[in-house]
């Protein structure tokens, strides 16, 4: 496990632009209706914004705070385009990134104090 959260850090930056494509990406993509997917919609937005959030607060660059609050607002943003890509823009999926974003860096937090290198 040391090697992966290491290997996170080093190439946090990276991990973070591919993640932060893929959402967008799949968040604008049209469909005609939304994929048949366990555990439910707003589980998706929350481990997707995580899964965003964790390599930041692992790594913790200057201003890293600020990049979360900036993916909150990239999230609402794309909650604002969906209705013009035939998708549904919800707020409680903005709701549900800002968890996401709150639980990637928990969870960050909680590696880095008990799983320190």
């Amino acid at each position: 496990m040391q090697i992966l959260f290491s290997s996170i850090r080093i190439y946090w930056l990276q991990l973070t632009v591919i993640l932060l494509a893929t959402i967008t990406t799949l968040s604008l993509l049209p469909l005609e209706q939304l994929p048949d997917a366990p555990g439910g919609d707003k589980l998706h937005h929350l481990v997707a914004y995580a899964a965003l959030m964790l390599p930041v607060a692992l790594r913790k660059p200057r201003g890293w705070l600020w990049l979360g609050l900036a993916f909150i607002l990239w999230s609402g943003g794309i909650e604002l385009i969906q209705p013009y890509v035939n998708r549904y823009g919800e707020w409680l999926d903005l709701l549900a990134n800002a968890a996401g974003i709150f639980s990637g860096t928990l969870i960050a937090m909680l590696v880095n104090r008990f799983a320190a290198d």
